[in-house]
């Protein structure tokens, strides 16, 4: 179902859309030890999905709605792992920085999302440490926040109601060689030529490994998407510029030649796996899956519910 141009908040629309999958889940007072509902979220660099994010939490933590936000960006390997990474693949330009599929810590990510959704026995208590990712070390080449940093979530399954994994690449679905292939050969690629078609078909082997970890996780899904992808660039640089703000500290974050450097990085996925995206993550279920499309202000231009 598709919606005309409107000006409602997404927020609100993105709000209105968890409660009632919610309810559908079991309700807000559902607690116990029992499955939280799961939201996946996604969206390209700088459309707001953190911001978009905070305020869900806040709104649904107000209304008692027990809520939880985990970034895919917590998840990338620690700055000595990306870097051994990208001295093993010397070639290949799409694994000399954090971004790519194959960039994170898939069996951490794994270990994770089960104990926050895994039941536990009655009588025992679990702490879930929490990662943490900090992008502005290293020159803005980021590493992990040393795991004694990490917050600690005790008993999700019985004091988390809401649990929303956000991040750029959350909901990618990998393509058959073929598919790769072919969208390597069209002409009308932005980045996709810039690249050797065996690196191309790596990123898409290390993505079936995410997608076989989130596999069946979503209960529901938000997708924020952009008029023209193109956009990501010029949102990536008001991100870094909101980084040296916040840090007090010219020299964090990337340069704009950096900037553009590092988003071309992540422009073959989006070349590659929006499409997928845009028309439904979830084969066999109807209403589960909301789109949002933003114009270059980010504001909504359409709803679509999938």
């Amino acid at each position: 179902m598709s919606l005309p141009v409107v000006a409602e908040d997404k927020a609100k629309l993105c709000l209105a859309f968890i409660k009632q999958h919610l309810t559908a889940h079991g309700g807000a007072s559902a607690l116990g030890r029992r499955r939280p509902l799961v939201i996946g979220l996604n969206g390209v660099q700088g459309i707001g999905k953190s911001t978009l994010v905070a305020s869900l939490a806040a709104s649904l933590e107000h209304d008692g709605i027990s809520t939880l936000v985990l970034s895919l960006d917590d998840f990338y390997l620690t700055n000595a792992d990306q870097v051994r990474l990208a001295r093993d693949n010397p070639d290949n330009a799409l694994l000399q920085h954090r971004g790519e599929p194959g960039t994170h810590d898939v069996p951490l990510l794994k270990a994770t999302l089960s104990a926050l959704t895994s039941p536990s026995p009655s009588t025992q208590s679990i702490d879930v440490p929490m990662p943490r990712y900090d992008k502005s070390l290293f020159q803005g080449r980021g590493d992990r926040v040393p795991p004694e940093q990490w917050p600690i979530v005790t008993d999700p399954c019985t004091t988390v109601q809401v649990v929303i994994l956000e991040g750029w690449a959350v909901g990618f679905q990998p393509l058959s060689p073929e598919q790769v292939r072919a969208r390597w050969e069209a002409p009308e690629s932005r980045t996709l030529r810039q690249h050797k078609l065996e690196h191309l078909l790596l990123i898409n082997e290390n993505l079936a490994r995410y997608a076989a970890v989130l596999k069946d996780l979503f209960d529901a899904f938000v997708h924020l998407d952009s008029e023209d992808t193109a956009h990501v660039y010029a949102w990536r640089q008001e991100q870094e510029d909101s980084l040296r703000r916040a840090k007090h500290d010219e020299t964090a974050g990337m340069t704009p030649e950096q900037v553009v450097r590092f988003v071309d990085g992540y422009y073959p996925a989006y070349e590659l796996y929006t499409e997928g995206l845009r028309g439904g993550i979830f084969a066999h279920r109807q209403q589960c899956q909301l789109r949002i499309v933003l114009d270059r202000e980010r504001r909504v231009k359409q709803v679509i519910t999938i």
